[in-house]
């Protein structure tokens, strides 16, 4: 991550969704207007837990990656390294996770893709010794 000059500030500690992470995340919401943006930092090793974005039409979600070094992973498939510029869309209804490297902070924008009874459905963490196997 670039310390002394991130794209956008850290944010303020992401609280409220705390008990969905494994580690410390800062959330700095970026726009309410139309569709939900907001860039997520993440602290070395944190990473949010097993998740999906369901909708009844459209939804989901897409990241835009901007500093640091993180994963990715769909459920049943292998993790994804992301890297400043990384684009990952995700369909409504995919099982799945993101988060930091190890050795890294980590930052990507997150975009809810538009659509019908939009929910995230928080799951099980993502336990060390599938993470430390990266």
């Amino acid at each position: 991550m670039a310390e002394n000059n991130p794209l956008f500030s850290l944010g303020d500690s992401n609280d409220a969704y705390a008990q969905y992470f494994i580690g410390q995340s800062y959330l700095n919401v970026l726009s309410t207007t139309g569709v939900f943006i907001a860039n997520v930092t993440f602290e070395p090793g944190c990473r949010n837990n097993w998740h999906i974005h369901h909708a009844a039409t459209g939804g989901g979600q897409i990241l835009l990656c901007t500093d640091g070094e993180g994963w990715y992973q769909a459920e049943g498939e292998a993790a994804i390294k992301l890297t400043p510029g990384s684009v990952v869309n995700i369909p409504a209804g995919v099982k799945h996770w993101h988060g930091a490297a190890a050795n890294s902070w980590f930052s990507h924008v997150a975009l809810e893709v538009p659509g019908t009874e939009n929910s995230n459905e928080w799951l099980e963490p993502v336990d060390d010794e599938h993470y430390n196997n990266l």
